[in-house]
C-alpha cells in the first residue's frame, strides 16, 4: 500500500524501534498530527488474555477527564417520565415504541450510545440484528441498561467510553484530539489505563499488559512504555 507523502513525513519524524516515555509519545503524536481536520488520538493496548475464555474477556467503562473530543449522539430508549428525564438530561433521540419500530424498519443508526431502562428491554432484545454488529446493544455492565437515566446520559456526554477486548487480545479507545493539550491527553490515557490495570482477569498468566500504542488517525503508530502506565495510581 503506498501511503502519501503527508504520511511519510510523519513516519521519518518516528524512529520505529524507539520506546517513548508517555509525554514524548504524546508529543510525538500531536507533531505527526498534521491532517486538514482534528484528528482523534487512539490508544491501543494488546493484553496477555485469551479472549476465547469467558474468564478472561476484559471489557468495562471509564469517564475520561478530559472526554473524546467528539460530539456524542445519545439515543434513549424508554417510556413514561423516563422520556422526559432523557430529553432534560440532552439525550439526542428520546421514545419508545417509536424509536424502536424505526430502527426496525429503517435499520436506522444515527447515534453513537443507546442507553435504555430495563422495562423496555424485551422489545429493545429484538433490535440485536442492527444493534448488535455495531457494538450498540445496551448492556447492563457497560452502564447502558439503568433506571438512572440521567446520569447515565450525562456521564456519555462528559465522556464516559466503553471498550472490550478484541479477538486478538487488544483493546482499541479513542483518548482526545490532536488539538487537545499534552496534559490533557496524558490524564485521558492515565485515566484509562488505570481501568485496564484494575480488570486484570485472575485467570490470565503471565505478562498482562503487552504492548502500549499511540496514534493519531492518520499517523503513525508510536511506541509508549508500558511501564509507566502498569498500576497507574489513581
Amino acid at each position: 500500500m503506498k501511503h502519501s507523502k503527508r504520511y511519510q513525513n510523519a513516519w521519518n519524524q518516528v524512529e520505529s524501534r524507539k520506546v517513548y516515555s508517555l509525554e514524548e509519545g504524546v508529543n510525538k503524536v500531536k507533531e505527526t498530527s498534521t491532517a486538514t481536520f482534528d484528528e482523534s488520538v487512539e490508544l491501543s493496548v494488546r493484553l496477555g488474555v485469551d479472549p476465547r475464555k469467558s474468564d478472561q474477556m476484559v471489557r468495562g467503562t471509564v469517564v475520561l477527564p478530559h472526554g473524546t473530543g467528539k460530539t456524542v449522539k445519545v439515543l434513549v430508549l424508554t417510556k413514561g417520565s423516563k422520556e422526559n428525564e432523557a430529553k432534560e438530561a440532552g439525550a439526542d433521540y428520546v421514545g419508545g415504541d417509536d424509536m424502536i419500530k424505526k430502527i426496525q424498519e429503517e435499520s436506522w443508526i444515527d447515534y453513537d450510545v443507546v442507553i435504555a431502562t430495563p422495562d423496555i428491554m424485551g422489545q429493545v432484545g429484538r433490535l440485536g440484528k442492527v444493534l448488535g454488529p455495531r457494538g450498540l446493544m445496551p448492556n447492563a455492565k457497560s452502564g447502558t441498561v439503568t433506571m438512572d437515566i440521567e446520569d447515565a446520559v450525562k456521564d456519555v456526554k462528559a465522556g464516559k467510553i466503553s471498550f472490550r477486548v478484541d479477538r486478538y487480545g487488544i483493546v482499541h479507545v479513542a483518548v482526545g484530539k490532536g488539538s487537545f493539550s499534552v496534559e490533557n491527553l496524558k490524564e485521558n490515557v492515565n485515566a484509562f489505563m488505570d481501568t485496564i490495570n484494575k480488570l486484570r482477569p485472575v485467570s490470565a498468566k503471565g505478562i498482562y499488559v503487552r504492548s502500549i500504542f499511540l496514534s493519531s488517525t492518520m499517523g503513525p503508530s508510536i511506541r509508549i512504555d508500558k511501564n509507566q502506565l502498569i498500576d497507574v495510581p489513581v
